[in-house]
């Protein structure tokens, strides 16, 4: 069954895959140079950024199936932090709904810092706490804009705050997915979500979400398919942003 955590190409998964391609598709905008992508995940976005760089590197611990890698792209398996690249050699480094994964959040910060040259950028999303419908056991941490803010100032020099938003087609697919997961909560009167280890709730959660996406498929088949990335923005960030879409510098 495909994680929850590894978006894919499912009709299900497209309000989630759409928001994520917009994130490659204004990171192909910003990048130029040497550029690291922590989080190769499925590899969709590989054909997006890579082109407008000199060499696109791409780490994940898990090798993407059926992926072929342009002449330009190196793909190299590793668990972060840390990141097994010298000091400086990168221009840009994005990573896309990685962080909240990582255990050593500041570690992995230090990390990035140290692979960018002066002058360089980390492009960085993640979601965006307030929004969140429920625990997420594949989660260690949700951001708060300032949480993320603070955490990125702490090596960086400047921190750009963004978020991305939907439209109102977007909103209405969100409303059905929140009632959705409230009639779903309600199997859960001891709040056990909250209260049992994350290893324990991987599973289940993965299949009650996968079951729930296709429920959602199903009875708004037009909604959820028509659901495109131009139904998204990035923009200032607020609370009621989906991810935060900040940009730090090293100068």
């Amino acid at each position: 069954m495909q994680s929850a955590e590894r978006v894919s190409r499912d009709k299900s998964d497209n309000f989630v895959f759409q928001r994520s391609l917009l994130a490659y598709c204004r990171a192909s905008e910003m990048v130029h140079g040497d550029v690291l992508e922590i989080g190769t995940g499925t590899g969709y976005g590989i054909d997006m950024v890579a082109p407008h760089t000199r060499s696109f590197t791409t780490v994940d611990k898990h090798v993407p199936e059926g992926v072929v890698f342009a002449d330009n792209v190196e793909f190299v398996r590793s668990k972060v932090p840390p990141l097994p690249f010298e000091n400086g050699r990168f221009d840009c480094v994005i990573s896309f709904q990685v962080i909240e994964h990582i255990g050593r959040d500041q570690d992995f910060v230090r990390e990035v810092y140290r692979v960018l040259r002066p002058g360089g950028r980390f492009i960085v999303t993640t979601p965006n706490a307030p929004m969140s419908l429920t625990r997420n056991p594949w989660h260690v941490r949700e951001y708060s804009a300032a949480e993320l803010a603070n955490l990125l100032g702490c090596m960086f020099d400047e921190v750009e705050q963004y978020g991305v938003f939907g439209n109102e087609k977007v909103m209405a697919y969100y409303e059905e997915n929140r009632r959705s997961v409230e009639r779903i909560a309600r199997l859960d009167p001891l709040d056990l979500q909250h209260r049992l280890p994350r290893w324990l709730l991987r599973m289940p959660y993965d299949v009650a979400n996968r079951l729930n996406r296709r429920r959602l498929l199903a009875r708004n088949t037009e909604l959820t398919e028509s659901i495109a990335m131009e139904d998204y923005r990035v923009d200032d960030v607020a609370d009621d942003c989906f991810d935060l879409f900040f940009v730090a510098s090293k100068h």
